[in-house]
């Protein structure tokens, strides 16, 4: 059995008749970027996250580098970062000229450690941009109860998180504003780059709706030396039949990640993800730990299985942050993590049998290797 890591096409194939649809209405249209489908779009997924603004931009990447100079943030400030996450939450934060100060995260949901963020910050200190990572929110109350106390800014990095809830509350409406990227992979994803930026903030909504256009809100009259970042119509046509469906397909990635908790979850050597009872994760990624990543990695690529490392080489390793000076070591937890974890195949599309596939030859593995469930602690 080849079971992949996500079927793409299978998401295609569910929405084939209202996705054609609607590239037909947009090709029909004779109009393609910032048209009628995206304030369509722009509207609706507002609604979703409950935010006043969504404001349609050409990446995630760019959506939080756009957060960032809408609220002045550049050279000379600092950006309280997580230290676990991928790269791009960083590049967002140097592309803008600050410099981004990793906080480590909580060993139990992978998550930035809110206990950890205050004695990060300085009197250089203009944000804290909080990643929802692999789908599961951060525990934002204790962030943004630092960020009053300091006068800071609460950015969210939403690109795993779509429909995710905190205490009840969708992500993208718990801070200041917050980036989504719509990357094919993701929750609700395109079928090319996009991204999108939710906010409550009227002043912000408009300087990024002038930021990604140029820096022109009447046309040919340019405020300010602006980006091009665009959601296209093609794509926010697309976004608007997936969106109807994201709620649906949220729900079957959670039965899924049930069975793989259930399964997995008292094995030796395997760690998973603690969902506290304030976090309604996702699950755009569901990711173990096990001292024997590299080897798991191998037999269940050599079985037809597709898995995945999120992520194998931390930011502060990287040699684009080698000018940071963050030796190895520096934070140890987080590179502990990039050593231990490991994404199993997880969407909307696997099927049952699939999963179990994948939990049956997991328990081969430990098997082999003389080691298998631990009965659970009374």
């Amino acid at each position: 059995m080849n079971i992949p890591f996500l079927n793409l096409k299978a998401a295609y194939l569910e929405l084939r008749e209202e996705l054609d649809a609607a590239y037909h209405r947009v090709m029909e249209s004779g109009w393609y970027v910032l048209g009628t489908e995206v304030a369509a779009f722009e509207a609706e997924f507002a609604a979703y996250c409950a935010t006043r603004y969504c404001i349609g931009v050409g990446n995630g990447l760019e959506a939080l580098y756009l957060i960032l100079r809408a609220y002045g943030i550049g050279p000379g400030d600092e950006v309280i970062v997580p230290a676990n996450t991928y790269i791009a939450t960083w590049i967002a934060v140097t592309q803008s000229g600050a410099t981004p100060v990793p906080v480590e995260p909580d060993e139990s949901t992978c998550n930035i450690d809110p206990s950890l963020i205050e004695q990060a910050v300085t009197p250089r200190t203009k944000a804290i941009l909080v990643v929802h990572l692999y789908g599961q929110p951060a525990d934002m109350e204790p962030v943004n109860d630092i960020a009053r106390r300091h006068t800071l800014t609460v950015i969210e990095d939403c690109a795993q998180a779509h429909g995710a809830r905190y205490k009840g509350r969708r992500v993208g409406g718990l801070g200041d504003a917050a980036g989504f990227s719509f990357y094919p992979s993701k929750n609700l994803g395109a079928f090319g780059d996009g991204g999108a930026v939710t906010t409550n903030d009227p002043v912000i909504a408009g300087r990024i709706a002038v930021l990604r256009n140029y820096g022109s809100h009447l046309k040919y009259h340019n405020e300010v030396a602006g980006h091009n970042s665009r959601l296209d119509d093609l794509h926010a046509a697309m976004l608007r039949v997936k969106l109807t469906k994201l709620d649906d397909w949220n729900s079957r990635r959670k039965k899924i990640a049930g069975y793989y908790l259930h399964e997995l979850a008292n094995r030796h050597d395997v760690i998973v993800s603690h969902v506290p009872d304030w976090a309604d994760p996702v699950w755009h990624l569901f990711v173990i730990r096990t001292s024997k990543r590299d080897a798991l990695f191998s037999t269940l690529a050599g079985k037809g299985i597709d898995s995945m490392i999120h992520y194998p080489i931390p930011p502060h390793l990287q040699p684009a942050y080698a000018h940071l000076n963050l030796a190895e070591g520096a934070f140890p937890l987080t590179e502990q993590l990039a050593r231990d974890v490991i994404s199993l195949p997880m969407g909307p599309h696997l099927s049952q049998c699939e999963v179990a596939e994948v939990v049956k030859e997991i328990a081969r593995f430990f098997r082999l290797k003389g080691l298998d469930y631990q009965p659970p602690v009374k």
